[in-house]
């Protein structure tokens, strides 16, 4: 049973670049057992020597990054692996850092993800939610003097804790400045097509404006069905933690509910049962949830129009041809992300279906010929 998801990269050490998978397994990468297609990276799976601490033989990845990535969230950590070690005693499953010459892997998770055991808008079995209620209480305990890990953002890009609004000002302004303008030249006419433009966040910051404070902790930032792993032995495991930062913790739960597409009453059962959680461990950390809680939710449907739409593109478009098998598909998913974003972008009306499909063709022929300089960091 090996199911994990593509997991970012090993590194050499605590801060050094992640090794290449040419430069573990060498240039014939059939020495690798397993290969994880994602949408960043391609993870090969290899045997190493020894068994682990669960008595099971070793197994680690590695990465080799895809041509011209696409990044939508901010990076806090230098090194996720050493993140990782650092929570070692602190968070229940989380990957066990295997050291290979003078490089450290992440061991392989052998599972399934919980997306394949229960499809997005499936319940969610209650010993499972118990766990992540559990995971979400150890990282409430973990705070920025608690946590020695190196980070790359600088102290005056971080937000004050506990100032809330700031912390959101400043997702909404990566939104912005690194995804939306930065980009512009190449997706202008696509963002015209679907309605959304430079006054679209306007519109979101008074939509999702004034958070109350709450204590910053550690965040996933990343909780979805792929990043959860279930072992044989229904133990949940917790995988990608390279979008992790500190925060407010309402919006891992937010991101999480987001992720996730519970059933509406899980989704209300847990979110009450998480209020609980964060006010015993901390509190003021659940302090007017049931107000910030939407606003937050919002923030994350309207970044996923953005998100969405470009990845549509990426998906659609291969080299030179278009797939026109995922035409559909795709425009179904950039529309309900519009439907879900109308309010808080302000969106005076939300495209159909059809129309979105013709402003990815139209935005396909307008590319031929075009050389893309696309960035995200």
């Amino acid at each position: 049973m090996s199911a994990e998801r593509v997991s970012p990269a090993p590194e050499r050490a605590a801060d050094a670049a992640p090794a290449s998978a040419a430069e573990v397994i060498g240039p014939d990468v059939s020495a690798a057992e397993e290969t994880l297609q994602g949408y960043h990276h391609v993870t090969h799976v290899i045997p190493l020597p020894g068994v682990g601490a669960d008595g099971r033989r070793l197994r680690g990845k590695v990465r080799e990054p895809r041509d011209n990535p696409l990044w939508f969230d901010r990076r806090c950590f230098v090194s996720e692996e050493q993140l990782l070690a650092d929570l070692q005693g602190r968070v229940d499953g989380i990957s066990e850092l295997v050291e290979a010459g003078d490089m450290r892997l992440q061991r392989f998770i052998e599972g399934s993800t919980l997306g394949a055991r229960h499809r997005s808008g499936q319940k969610v079995p209650d010993e499972v939610v118990d766990q992540l209620l559990e995971l979400f209480g150890q990282m409430l305990a973990i705070t920025a003097d608690t946590l020695g890990t190196k980070r790359g953002c600088k102290p005056e890009d971080r937000a004050t804790d506990p100032d809330s609004s700031e912390f959101l000002e400043r997702l909404i302004a990566f939104a912005e400045n690194r995804v939306y303008r930065q980009n512009l030249a190449d997706f202008k006419s696509l963002f015209d097509a679907l309605g959304v433009d430079e006054d679209s966040f306007k519109r979101l910051r008074k939509n999702v404006s004034d958070l109350t404070e709450r204590p910053f902790c550690l965040l996933h930032a990343d909780l979805h069905r792929e990043n959860l792993i279930l072992d044989r032995t229904g133990r949940l495991w917790t995988i990608d933690w390279e979008l992790a930062m500190f925060g407010d913790p309402l919006y891992d739960l937010a991101t999480h509910l987001y992720l996730m597409r519970y059933p509406e009453p899980q989704q209300n059962s847990l979110a009450e049962r998480w209020s609980s959680l964060a006010e015993d461990i901390r509190p003021g950390s659940a302090k007017n949830w049931e107000q910030d809680l939407p606003k937050l939710m919002d923030f994350k449907r309207a970044q996923s129009v953005f998100t969405d739409s470009i990845r549509a593109t990426q998906i659609l478009v291969s080299g030179t041809r278009f797939n026109w098998a995922l035409l559909y598909r795709e425009a179904s998913k950039v529309h309900k992300a519009l439907l879900g974003a109308a309010e808080p972008l302000g969106l005076t009306g939300v495209p159909t279906i059809r129309h979105v499909g013709k402003a990815l063709v139209r935005w396909q022929r307008e590319r031929d010929g075009r050389k893309r300089k696309i960035s995200f960091s």
